[in-house]
């Protein structure tokens, strides 16, 4: 694995966070593989997503959804919207196969919502698929270290 792999997977997963924390979620959709499936699974040890429970199991035509519900102003949930600043760390390879990269990472995301700051940490393991000289999103799977508890309703992408 070359160094300038992973600096480029890396400023890619970073760019992702961004956008996300800026709420470009038009151009977070653009990062996405046609086929690419955006999870956040309850069981902290599952990877039989299909057949589990999840609190997000998005395939391109939910993400769509999800970003109309947020920017829409219609859902009790997203209103206001929360201000938001991702963190994003010790990114690993895990795997190379061929023109896919699959890394993990810790996320922690500090949430600021009518006067009450939240926060959301996660190991986050992301399939990218090469795509020029950049990459695509083929999975992203965050998986949060209290998913088995209570969670507050969430009005953002994690």
């Amino acid at each position: 694995m070359k160094l300038d792999l992973l600096n480029a997977a890396t400023a890619f997963v970073w760019t992702e966070a961004d956008l996300l924390d800026h709420a470009d979620y038009e151009a977070w959709l653009s990062l996405w593989a046609a086929d690419g499936l955006y999870i956040i699974p309850i069981d902290p040890a599952t990877s039989d997503f299909a057949n589990t429970l999840n609190y997000a199991y998005d395939d391109a035509d939910m993400r769509v959804k999800r970003v109309k519900r947020l920017t829409s102003g219609e859902s009790i949930s997203t209103s206001p919207a929360a201000r938001t600043v991702r963190s994003v760390s010790r990114l690993r390879v895990l795997a190379q196969d061929g023109d896919r990269l699959t890394l993990r990472g810790a996320q922690e995301l500090s949430e600021f919502r009518k006067d009450t700051l939240r926060r959301h940490v996660a190991d986050v393991t992301w399939t990218l698929q090469a795509r020029g000289d950049s990459f695509v999103i083929h999975s992203k799977v965050v998986r949060l270290i209290n998913s088995t508890d209570a969670l507050t309703s969430i009005g953002y992408i994690l």
